[in-house]
């Protein structure tokens, strides 16, 4: 007659271990998640990782600790992210250079589809065509005019080869037809230097390093990239509108996972990135870095990192641009 009362106690203990196990898994770690950024400290999308985490770890109750891991184009930092445990622990801060790094080199250590997990888009950040301010060059129309009556003699500026600003100026001159050489420096000093001392016709960035250059009217940025008119420069025209119809090319950053993280754990930091976005303090921080707050789904990542690839390896493929 005591068996029943015994198994029921039995019962009771064992669902109440459960109970406490299930309700310490459902609490938030206390353990710091790592974010790899494949950039050095103090960069755009440095900023924009530190801006987001910091957002997401007050919410979270748990510290993000930004990892910098410059180099090789990004290989360096994404190799450390696809080999870390899948626990949610570790993130890698994507960037159009993880798209472009397929086809730029000839072998990865790691597959950028495979062997990551998408959690959030965080942000895209516009690129322009300037000129130095006394250019004879007034609108991105008299740049292509003058390009193609003179084939041959302009010269276009960007930073590194295989960065998405040189490949910017490759599309531009491919969906232009234009003949024109362009011309790959070292950083973004270099750049505007050669702008300003008229060794370059015209040059292609992202806004952030080159703002204060047209607020001070040292240069003139004649058209942005991007699919609408940027937030930073609302009074100039995107290429599309000058005349190069569906031309759209923005950098972006997002944020990514080991490939075997659990989906709750990837739904869990998805929530929380996208909650971060959407705070008025850090889309205007991001505004001052030059960066549009977007989230999405891990689905709508990985669509814009599939296309992003396609995209830029036949550019590499039609450039000629050797393989590292």
């Amino acid at each position: 007659m005591k068996l029943f009362p015994t198994l029921a106690r039995r019962s009771f203990v064992a669902f109440a271990a459960l109970a406490i196990v299930a309700g310490a898994q459902a609490q938030p770690s206390s353990k710091p998640i790592r974010l790899v950024v494949p950039f050095g400290p103090g960069g755009v999308a440095d900023l924009t990782a530190r801006t987001v985490a910091q957002k997401m770890s007050e919410s979270m109750g748990q510290p993000i600790v930004i990892d910098n891991k410059p180099g090789a184009g990004g290989v360096v930092a994404s190799d450390t992210v696809a080999k870390a445990p899948a626990d949610g622990l570790t993130m890698l801060l994507m960037s159009n250079g993880n798209a472009v790094s397929v086809g730029l080199f000839n072998k990865l250590p790691f597959d950028t589809i495979k062997d990551f997990a998408p959690v959030s888009m965080l942000g895209y950040f516009d690129m322009a065509v300037v000129t130095a301010a006394n250019s004879r060059f007034k609108t991105m129309q008299d740049l292509l005019a003058y390009a193609k009556a003179n084939p041959g003699k302009v010269n276009i500026g960007t930073i590194n080869t295989g960065s998405t600003q040189h490949l910017a100026a490759e599309l531009l001159k491919r969906s232009t037809g234009i003949d024109v050489q362009v011309i790959p420096f070292n950083g973004s000093p270099a750049l505007i230097t050669a702008l300003r001392g008229g060794q370059v016709d015209a040059g292609v960035e992202i806004l952030a390093p080159i703002l204060g250059q047209l607020d001070g009217k040292a240069l003139r940025a004649l058209a942005t990239m991007g699919a609408k008119r940027s937030f930073a420069l609302p009074d100039t025209p995107t290429v599309a509108e000058s005349g190069v119809a569906g031309f759209n090319v923005a950098s972006w950053n997002a944020l990514a996972v080991p490939a075997k993280t659990p989906p709750d754990i990837v739904a869990r930091l998805n929530k929380e990135a996208n909650k971060a976005l959407a705070s008025p303090e850090v889309k205007q921080r991001l505004r001052t870095l030059g960066v549009e707050a977007a989230g999405s789904t891990p689905e709508q990542q990985a669509k814009v990192l599939k296309d992003e690839i396609k995209r830029w390896s036949d550019v590499i493929r039609q450039a000629g641009i050797p393989k590292q």
